[in-house]
């Protein structure tokens, strides 16, 4: 365990290192991360944000509804990022996923890691702004004072 980063980084590069299909869960934000690492002539790797799913045979459909051109995955792997955005880049666990996604895809999958980061960190600064004000499904530990 890296207790720089809270997780097994050597572990977590294993994962993104040995799986087709992906999905990272984060501690801040209740989307996930889903990386198909797959390809086939015309069709590049995917990167999306995702909504949480229900199930694990939830997960299965809707990946197969997005990447209809591909059979089921024979397994989804899976870790937890308890950090932030910006620490999943310093890390370097987010450079490894580029790096993989890149190779199997070029510069449209370059392109799409960038967008894919730019939405993870936009909707962790909305989290973190939501749990500040005290957004309904946050309590604050102060009450606002009315006038």
């Amino acid at each position: 365990m890296s207790e720089e980063f809270g997780v097994d980084l050597d572990e977590v590069f294993s994962v993104i290192d040995s799986s087709d299909v992906l999905v990272v869960r984060f501690h801040i934000i209740q989307n996930r991360l889903l990386v198909d690492f797959r390809t086939k002539m015309g069709v590049p790797p995917f990167l999306a944000v995702v909504p949480r799913a229900e199930s694990v045979e939830d997960r299965f459909r809707a990946i197969k509804r997005l990447r209809p051109e591909f059979p089921f995955p024979e397994k989804v792997m899976s870790f937890a990022w308890p950090r932030s955005m910006p620490v999943l880049l310093a890390s370097g666990v987010w450079q490894r996923l580029v790096d993989k996604m890149a190779q199997m895809g070029g510069h449209e999958a370059l392109d799409m890691c960038g967008r894919v980061m730019e939405q993870l960190v936009t909707e962790e600064r909305q989290e973190i702004a939501q749990a500040i004000r005290g957004a309904e499904h946050y309590q604050t530990l102060w009450e606002r004072q009315r006038a």
